[in-house]
């Protein structure tokens, strides 16, 4: 089996285990910082499966990129590729690959813009309904109130970032619960959440077939929640941040019967209230170490026949 071949099937295997393992992993919900991090690392190893399939398969379809692939190379290594044998699908599995590569950045490029076209919009929005007063032009952290019967707390990302609440927010959040919802959405902002969303929906928009990067988003929206509940009970308590959950989202239905659009903030709100034990410090270290070694694995299995060329 060639090494091109071997990345992909590898490739498919991470694509298809990855999410499954995850799905019946018990500690998820308890460490969603962690389980972030596995998650992210297996979606790099299924792309880096990928785009290494593509650089091999373009060296054993064309001799220029071969040449230029390992041209640093010490002497004996590219003949330890059997590259040359790989036939004339290695020219088509390049292609294919590059332009799916191509893709790809095509759509994290649409999902960024439009994300930065929203923000411009809310904003200029944002400034007509609450324009800044004489001497907040350099306020850095401003609390933003506006008049609405909907109780909304939103954070808007940008220079300066915005915490947006409602005055019906207000009304109903009590005591340190709007602290609450502040610590919540800093904690989306400083862990740069946003760009998780935008990569994930990036691919799974752009490869609506392909199951692991749909679950990759979906698990994104889910946990980046979790994880900034979690910062905001550390600083303000479980229960705090338990009852701002609910006085913000209690008047949409979200917690009676029938179909809600925000179906995971039932359980949001059950996990706070129950507050599960978290994993020992040395369970976590070893979860995402190994996490850390999944997208070595294509690495190593690229560059096998060359370390052995060498060895």
């Amino acid at each position: 089996m060639t090494v091109p071949v071997a990345l992909l099937l590898l490739g498919i295997l991470t694509a298809v285990a990855g999410p499954r393992l995850l799905a019946r992993a018990d500690w998820t919900d308890r460490e969603p910082v962690v389980a972030l991090w596995v998650w992210q690392c297996v979606v790099a190893a299924v792309l880096l499966c990928c785009a290494l399939s593509m650089t091999l398969s373009a060296a054993a379809a064309w001799e220029v990129a071969r040449g230029h692939l390992f041209a640093s190379a010490p002497h004996g290594v590219a003949d330890a590729y059997p590259l040359a044998a790989t036939g004339s699908w290695a020219a088509v599995t390049a292609v294919t690959l590059a332009c799916a590569g191509l893709w790809s950045g095509a759509m994290l490029v649409r999902e960024i813009a439009g994300a930065r076209a929203g923000r411009r919009r809310r904003r200029a929005e944002l400034r007509l309904r609450a324009p800044l007063l004489p001497g907040e032009e350099g306020s850095a952290d401003r609390l933003v109130v506006l008049e609405g019967e909907r109780s909304d707390a939103w954070w808007l990302p940008g220079a300066p970032p915005r915490l947006v609440v409602t005055t019906a927010a207000l009304r109903r959040l009590k005591g340190r619960q709007l602290d609450a919802v502040l610590a919540h959405e800093q904690g989306h902002a400083q862990a740069r959440h946003d760009w998780l969303l935008h990569c994930s929906a990036a691919l799974a928009g752009g490869f609506p077939q392909i199951p692991v990067f749909a679950a990759f988003r979906d698990e994104m929206h889910r946990l980046v929640e979790l994880a900034a509940d979690d910062m905001a009970s550390r600083r303000h308590g479980r229960l705090t941040t338990a009852l701002a959950l609910v006085e913000l989202n209690e008047d949409r239905g979200v917690f009676g019967p029938g179909p809600a659009g925000h179906a995971h903030l039932p359980q949001r709100v059950d996990r706070l209230l129950a507050a599960p034990d978290r994993l020992p410090a040395r369970h976590r270290l070893r979860l995402t170490a190994t996490a850390a070694l999944v997208p070595v694995v294509p690495v190593l299995v690229a560059l096998v026949p060359g370390l052995r060329a060498l060895g």
